[in-house]
C-alpha cells in the first residue's frame, strides 16, 4: 500500500509518503515539512487563530496536490496537541476531511505516544529485548512532549505532557534574545511538568534513549554543520549533553535574525529552538542521560505503519 501521512502539529505540518507492506516500510518517497504555527496562541485562547488557520490551509492545499501526483492508496492526517486542545479542533478536522478528502484523526496523548514509539523503534531488532533495560523514546513537539518507555515492542509506560516548544515560548519568552530569567522560568515550568507526569518509579536506567522531532534533529544538524540538511547523517547521531549545552550557550546570546543564520538550523525553527533545548535538557536530566540517539523515524513512520 502506498500511504500518505500528514502530521498536523502545533508548529509544523509534515507530509510523508511511503510504501508499506507486511508491517514494514518498504520505500519512502516523500518527506517534507512546513512551519505553520497552527498552535500559536492556543495555550492562552483555547482556539485556533484565524491567521494560523490561513497558513495551515495554504499548506494543506499544496500537500493535496502532491498526493494527487503520487497516486496514494490512502491519505490520513494525524492531529496532535494544537487541534486536541482547541475548542474548535473537531471543526477544523472536519474541514480537512471535507475540503481535501483526507481522513483526519485527532490523536489522544496516549495514542500519540504509542504511534511515536512504534515509528522510532520500527527498525530495531526486538528479539533480544527480553530482560534488557527499557528503551526511552521522547518526542518534543510544539504543544506537547510524549515520553514513552518500552521493552522491545511492548510499552511499559507512556505519557503526553503539556511541555512544548510553542507552548513554553508563548508562556515565558517575550524578549529577543530571551533573558536569563525567561529561560530559567521555562526550565522551571518544564521541570515541574515532567516531574509531575513521570513518577519516580518510572525514571529507570534505560538501555537506549531515542529523541525524535525538530529539536534533536536540528541539534544534530548544527553539531555537524550540515548545509544542506542530510537526514542520513542526522539519523542515528549521538548527541551528548556537552554538545547540547555548547550549542545552547551560543544560541541564547543571539537575536532571532542571527539565530536564523546558524548553519544546520532551519530559519523557521530559530524562534523555538531555545525552549526546545530546555525541554531536551530537562528530559535528559530527569533520566540522568549523558547522551541521546537522534532519530528521523517518528510519528510519521509510526502512523504509516499503524494506518496501513
Amino acid at each position: 500500500m502506498r500511504i500518505a501521512v500528514l502530521d498536523v502539529g502545533t508548529n509544523t505540518t509534515r507530509l510523508y509518503i511511503a510504501d508499506v507492506s507486511g508491517g514494514e516500510v518498504r520505500a519512502e518517497h516523500t518527506r517534507v515539512s512546513r512551519v505553520t504555527r497552527l498552535g500559536a496562541g492556543v495555550d492562552a485562547s483555547g482556539r485556533l487563530a484565524a491567521d494560523a488557520l490561513e497558513r495551515e490551509h495554504a499548506v494543506l492545499a499544496d500537500y493535496r496536490r502532491q498526493l494527487d501526483r503520487a497516486h496514494v492508496d490512502r491519505a490520513v492526517a494525524v492531529m496532535t496537541s494544537a487541534v486536541r486542545d482547541a475548542a474548535d479542533g473537531e471543526q477544523f478536522a472536519q474541514d480537512v476531511r471535507d475540503r481535501y478528502g483526507i481522513e483526519a484523526f485527532i490523536l489522544s496523548g496516549d495514542e500519540e505516544a504509542q504511534i511515536t514509539y512504534l515509528g522510532a523503534t520500527s527498525d530495531h531488532d526486538h528479539t533480544d529485548a527480553q530482560g534488557s533495560a527499557p528503551t526511552l523514546v521522547f518526542d518534543i513537539g510544539g504543544g506537547s512532549t510524549e515520553v514513552v518507555l518500552g521493552q522491545g515492542a511492548e510499552l511499559l509506560f507512556h505519557v503526553s505532557t503539556q511541555a512544548g516548544v510553542v507552548r513554553q515560548a508563548d508562556r515565558h519568552i517575550t524578549h529577543d534574545p530571551p533573558t536569563t530569567d525567561e529561560l530559567d522560568a521555562t526550565a522551571q515550568d518544564v521541570r515541574a511538568i515532567l516531574e509531575s507526569a513521570v513518577p519516580p518509579e518510572q525514571r529507570l536506567p534505560v538501555g537506549r534513549a531515542i529523541a525524535v522531532a525538530g529539536t534533536p534533529t536540528a541539534l544534530a544538524a548544527i553539531a555537524q554543520n550540515l548545509v544542506p540538511y542530510d537526514p542520513s547523517r542526522v539519523h542515528g547521531y549521538h548527541l551528548t549533553a556537552a554538545t547540547r549545552d555548547a550549542i545552547f550557550n551560543k544560541l541564547k546570546l543571539l537575536p532571532l535574525h542571527m539565530r536564523q543564520q546558524t548553519p544546520g538550523l532551519h530559519p523557521d525553527r530559530a524562534n523555538v529552538i531555545l525552549p526546545g533545548i530546555v525541554i531536551l535538557k530537562e528530559i535528559m536530566d530527569l533520566f540522568e542521560l549523558n547522551e541521546v540517539e537522534v532519530s528521523e523515524h517518528d510519528i510519521l513512520r509510526g502512523a504509516a505503519l499503524h494506518y496501513a
